[in-house]
């Protein structure tokens, strides 16, 4: 049975989320004909939201006579929570807001991928982070951390990151080294959890699945507005998806997955140059990049269609690969296009909003939304 004092809660939680899902502040009467509740209940939990802290007055509305309302909106910096990527080459620092909007960033070289020695350096490359921005640790809500590994939460391990080239490795060894609340998730399951951040309220309930493109591949997959995670954790691993049969040799051990064809890997470590360096080659006409992209964007449209065909959604593609895709988005189509049965178009396929920082910010969420149902 619900109390009364859950009840006021749950009524101060509703009109919290109203005024912090408002792209614009939003007046007291505007409040309650959205959640219903009376002028006089309105006023009580505004007044309470205030006297916390957690909302401030807004930017007064037009008024079309009369004395204008005072519109509310959240005070995104009253906390802020940190992302954490964890890469072969290098380990990203961001912190957001409370709306998710950058505070600060920092990028330095991965010194190892041990548990006991990444935990040591996250540590101590955090607390730099936090002196070198001037970020109060005292309003820190939590700290994630993404990796491109399958995580097992039973055991409390990353089973397998071929990436990283790690095995079996501890979250607690990692966790114990950081003095902030920790919370370690799979990279492309958080660049999921962000892309779905940016969709509009009313959109959130649509299905797409999400395919990140990194050095490796990975993805995720929204269904009526939920992140599918499968039963051990382990769906959307897209790039260990068999394209070619006894094809290119794969960083997981097995051969002619996706991820040897598409990631990054394909026209960075293997030609020995930055991904920067590539695509200004590719741009200016050099033949041996324009034969290699092609040769993976005819496997990734190999790819897109059959995400196509086994889910009949929409295809986000995100990572940091999707930040030169762009001026290729219509050939790509049109290879994908050619591979469908059912398709007229391939419209279905889209960039995402945020190809550089999406992993870092869907984790950091983990923080944001349990600070979220706790008002």
């Amino acid at each position: 049975m619900t109390t009364m004092t859950e009840r006021r809660r749950m009524t101060r939680n509703k009109m919290y989320r109203f005024i912090y899902n408002s792209e614009k502040p939003v007046s007291k009467q505007q409040i309650a004909a959205a959640t219903r509740y009376s002028l006089p209940t309105v006023h009580q939990n505004i007044a309470e939201l205030l006297e916390a802290d957690l909302i401030r007055p807004g930017e007064v509305q037009k008024s079309t006579g009369g004395r204008p309302a005072v519109g509310y909106t959240v005070n995104r910096n009253l906390r802020y929570s940190i992302g954490i990527a964890v890469t072969a080459n290098h380990i990203r620092i961001l912190a957001c807001d409370l709306l998710q909007n950058e505070m600060a960033y920092r990028r330095v070289n991965t010194l190892t991928t041990d548990s006991l020695g990444i935990g040591t350096q996250i540590a101590e490359e955090l607390e730099t982070f936090l002196t070198e921005n001037n970020l109060d640790r005292e309003r820190v809500l939590g700290v994630g951390i993404t990796v491109p590994g399958v995580i097992d939460r039973k055991k409390d391990r990353i089973m397998f990151s071929p990436t990283l080239k790690m095995k079996n490795i501890s979250l607690k060894d990692i966790r114990d080294a950081i003095p902030y609340p920790t919370f370690i998730e799979n990279d492309s399951t958080s660049a999921g959890a962000a892309e779905w951040l940016g969709l509009s309220p009313e959109e959130r309930d649509k299905d797409f699945i999400y395919l990140f493109l990194e050095n490796g591949i990975g993805g995720a997959i929204y269904i009526d507005g939920k992140q599918y995670v499968g039963t051990s954790r382990r769906s959307a691993e897209f790039g260990h998806i068999c394209i070619v049969p006894d094809g290119r040799p794969c960083n997981c051990g097995k051969k002619g997955c996706l991820e040897s064809y598409c990631s990054a890997l394909r026209f960075t470590r293997d030609l020995g140059i930055t991904a920067e360096e590539f695509f200004d080659g590719l741009e200016k006409g050099n033949a041996e990049y324009a034969e290699l992209w092609e040769d993976v964007l005819q496997h990734l449209s190999l790819g897109i269609n059959n995400l196509r065909m086994a889910f009949d959604c929409d295809v986000i593609l995100g990572g940091f690969v999707s930040r030169y895709l762009g001026p290729y988005m219509d050939h790509l189509k049109k290879l994908t296009l050619a591979r469908s049965a059912f398709d007229k178009n391939a419209d279905y396929i889209r960039l995402g909003k945020y190809p550089l920082r999406a992993g870092m910010m869907g984790v950091a969420w983990h923080f944001t939304e349990a600070f979220i149902d706790s008002i």
